[in-house]
């Protein structure tokens, strides 16, 4: 969770623009309920009247009026109305003088409206039963008696008969009552149509931007995954399957890019609607908070009780997604295998298991998450009932108006909405969570083979390539003993340095070395005299061609494939290097020649062709180093003759080391170095080693015929 937030820091402006525009959304959507009840209350119940304070009334109503009052009350009193040349009374004061006044004008005006034509008559009826002189503090005593009287509807009677008293006196002056009623009700309905479109601008904002923050967000874990998983050395390669990189490059990157979209437009603004919903609730005055309190407990309890059963199951999902990813990887890129050993029943059946064990997985986290939208619902009707229940009651002894209740209705629900919406994506945030847990793991991984902050480049300018193994040890992470013990070898420029040995011993291993795939544990390698961990990988790499075990091609064409080094290849070089590769043949075979194209893998082509291509885009880089990691193997021996022919003239000036099975392909090598458990068991030329070397001895007995093999000593 931390995590997620950690990336948001790279948008935070737009998170704040974001945070801004909800909660002027959520001022809107708060604002609406009101607007709704004043509706009902205000424009339909009290016909647009919307306060106690009449905006005008006669001459003889400001009199009784104010013989009613208190001598401060009557100072504002005077002051709020200015009087007209027919001798009635208009309103001037501000929204202040209003608020005093609705509290002054209570009683006066329910002994008004109890009248007949207006209440005057029997208001004068109580001023003379006071007498002239009744007090300001005996006048108090008398409204609190008032008060007294009228019990715990007081304030509700007191503002419907205040109401009353300025619709009879609105009649009497002959205003017309349908057009103010009119009036309200189309200046009320414009200000929710206001609110609305506010609200609904603001919420296109807030998906607007929330869907750059999220796009925004996906492509930068994206590269950093990406960038760091390139400069991952083979032991942190080792570290990841391929299946889980590509999991957690795509899956769950998407996971967390999803759930950031989710949490700006959702988890920010439920708090905001939540708490800005039990403030309006509370101003309500209807008497049911305790209601809110109930409904908030059971939607907590129901949502701990949920995610505490599905929480574990949905940590275990994006594992279960890691390995059927590694099961459909193995099973396609396996199948001609699959097919030839008759196992298609078998590998069935393993895919069936993890895909069965992800669904089920699945459909326990779906299962229990469907019990929390009709468990939410049931909660949310059941409060609705509970709201209407007793807000008739109130509504029944007068302490409640319908209004109020269906706005109480309104928050409550947005309330119960906001802890709906943190339901939701708590949802989805484990499995977020997770996501991000892995994509920062990939992230945080410190690779092990990195650049000197002083580096020796400038000494290699004009490199001639003599590549030296001091005393070279290695180990790989984890293991009890060293795949290679204390070689000791120099491969000079104009000659070819072959390895051979038994399967194991270490030959690919010493090959990796060179271009820094992993580092040696003891002694140094050299290039030129400088050891190769102080001068950058750039620099290391961009003198020498490599040719893997595996052909690797890439999607695309011929050409590309060939020009891979850098576009600095010329097509002539591009040529040159087919031609010495003894892949031109078949490549100008192709109806398009150089611009075929190349399938993803290089599926479409021979494991000789891929070969030959493999071989070709090294030599089109012009290394100062060649390295051919068992790179002849796929090749007929014609070829392999030709091609190493080929290659000789080309390599004259070169360091080349060749990594083979066959004796065939080093036999004329200028030193052959036998590895034997990880150590040199003879080196020398193939007649020195006939001679010198058992292990060399009993690899050319098994390959080469009696003739040949006294040839070669004779050599």
């Amino acid at each position: 969770m931390l995590k997620i937030f950690k990336y948001l820091k790279e948008s935070k402006w737009s998170v704040l623009a974001i945070i801004a525009l909800l909660v002027v959304q959520a001022y809107c959507d708060l604002a609406l309920p009101q607007y709704t009840a004043d509706i009902v209350d205000v424009g339909i119940g009290q016909k647009g009247i919307e306060t106690v304070v009449p905006e005008r009334m006669r001459g003889s109503t400001y009199e009784v009026l104010g013989a009613l009052m208190t001598q401060e009350e009557k100072v504002l009193f005077s002051s709020a109305y200015r009087q007209e040349a027919d001798g009635n009374y208009v309103f001037q004061g501000d929204q202040d003088t209003v608020e005093f006044l609705e509290e002054a004008l209570g009683i006066p005006a329910l002994l008004l409206s109890m009248g007949n034509t207006g209440g005057i008559s029997e208001a004068e009826g109580l001023r003379d039963l006071l007498g002239a002189e009744v007090t300001d503090q005996q006048l108090l005593q008398i409204r609190e008696q008032v008060l007294q009287e009228l019990g715990e509807s007081g304030e509700t009677l007191l503002a419907q008969r205040g109401i009353l008293f300025v619709q009879q006196e609105y009649e009497s002056l002959g205003m017309d009552m349908g057009r103010i009623q009119t009036n309200y009700l189309l200046r009320t309905g414009g200000m929710m149509l206001v609110y609305s479109v506010v609200m609904m601008a603001t919420a296109i904002l807030v998906g607007l931007l929330a869907s750059r923050i999220g796009a925004k967000l996906g492509l930068n874990l994206r590269e950093r995954v990406f960038t760091k998983v390139v400069s991952f050395s083979h032991g942190e390669m080792e570290k990841f399957s391929t299946a889980s990189l590509i999991t957690r490059s795509t899956n769950d990157i998407q996971q967390v890019q999803m759930v950031v979209v989710m949490m700006l437009r959702m988890v920010v603004y439920a708090p905001i609607i939540g708490v800005g919903g039990v403030v309006k609730v509370l101003r309500t005055r209807t008497g049911m908070g305790w209601i809110i309190v109930v409904a908030v407990a059971l939607i907590l309890g129901l949502v701990g009780v949920l995610m505490g059963v599905a929480m574990p199951r949905f940590k275990k999902m994006q594992t279960l997604v890691d390995r059927l990813n590694l099961v459909s990887r193995e099973i396609l890129t396996g199948v001609p295998v699959i097919r030839a050993f008759s196992r298609e029943k078998f590998e069935e059946e393993r895919f069936d298991r993890a895909n069965r064990d992800l669904m089920s997985t699945q459909l326990f986290t779906g299962r229990v998450m469907t019990i929390m939208m009709p468990a939410m619902m049931l909660i949310m009707n059941g409060i609705s009932i509970m709201i209407v229940w007793f807000g008739a009651q109130g509504i029944d002894l007068g302490n409640l108006m319908v209004g109020d209740m269906l706005a109480f209705i309104t928050y409550t629900m947005q309330i119960v909405m906001s802890f709906l919406m943190l339901t939701m994506i708590s949802v989805m945030l484990p499995r977020a969570g997770v996501a991000a847990g892995r994509i920062q793991e990939v992230i945080d991984t410190q690779v092990s083979i990195v650049d000197l902050e002083q580096v020796r480049d400038k000494e290699l300018g004009e490199a001639r390539g003599v590549v030296a193994f001091e005393d070279v040890s290695f180990r790989y992470p984890g293991a009890d003993e060293d795949a290679l013990e204390h070689l000791t070898f120099t491969a000079r420029p104009g000659e070819t340095t072959a390895i051979i040995g038994g399967t194991g011993c270490g030959k690919s291993t010493l090959l990796n070395l060179i271009p820094r795939f992993y580092d040696v544990t003891g002694g140094r390698i050299t290039l030129d005299g400088v050891d190769i961990r102080e001068v950058s990988l750039h620099k290391l790499r961009s003198l020498l061609g490599y040719v893997p075990q595996k052909g690797v091609l890439f999607s695309g064409d011929i050409a590309s494939n060939l020009k891979f080094a850098g576009g600095d290849i010329s097509d002539d070089a591009m040529e040159e290097a087919a031609r010495i590769a003894q892949a031109e043949e078949f490549i100008l075979a192709k109806a398009e020649g150089y611009r075929s194209e190349i399938s993803q893998g290089g599926t479409n082509v021979s494991g000789g062709q891929k070969q030959r291509l493999s071989i070709a885009r090294a030599i089109a880089k012009n290394p100062r180093v060649y390295l051919f990691d068992d790179s002849f193997s796929a090749l007929d021996y014609k070829t392999d003759v030709t091609l190493r022919k080929a290659l000789q003239e080309k390599t004259a000036q070169a360091t080349v080391i060749i990594v083979a099975q066959r004796i065939s392909t080093i036999l004329h090598a200028d030193q052959i170095i036998v590895l034997e458990e990880g150590k040199i068991a003879g080196m020398g030329t193939h007649g020195e080693l006939l001679q010198e070397c058992q292990a060399y001895r009993e690899i050319a007995r098994s390959q080469l015929s009696e003739a040949e093999l006294e040839g070669g000593r004779a050599g």
